[in-house]
């Protein structure tokens, strides 16, 4: 399978995708970390993926998503964006609504 078919298994596979440096756990940079927090407090399930792990993913995902930096937020397969956007999101209250659209369409 190529990196490309990886990429899109794992977006399939599951409905909120953080691909971010490190893990929620043990991020390896301050913008991964806020990104993951923000999810965190939005009451996001998620599914994390390290790309320092899979230097693979790392290369071929800016090109696949068409946006060139770390993290990545997917939300049913579509890019939503990096940290920034995420935090915006978590701010105005759209990132716990959205969260919790996934939420209710996973015990639907």
């Amino acid at each position: 399978m190529d990196v490309n078919e990886r990429i899109k298994a794992v977006l399939a596979g599951h409905p909120i995708v953080l691909f971010m440096k490190g893990t929620p756990q043990f991020p390896m940079c301050g913008f991964s970390a806020r990104a993951a927090q923000a999810l965190k407090d939005a009451g996001a399930t998620f599914h994390a993926v390290n790309v320092l792990a899979d230097p693979e993913v790392r290369a071929a995902l800016p090109h696949f998503a068409n946006w060139p930096t770390f993290p990545q937020l997917f939300i049913h397969g579509e890019l939503i964006g990096g940290c920034d956007i995420v935090e915006d999101l978590k701010a105005s209250g759209e990132l716990a609504r959205m969260a919790a659209d996934v939420a209710g369409a996973a015990q639907a």
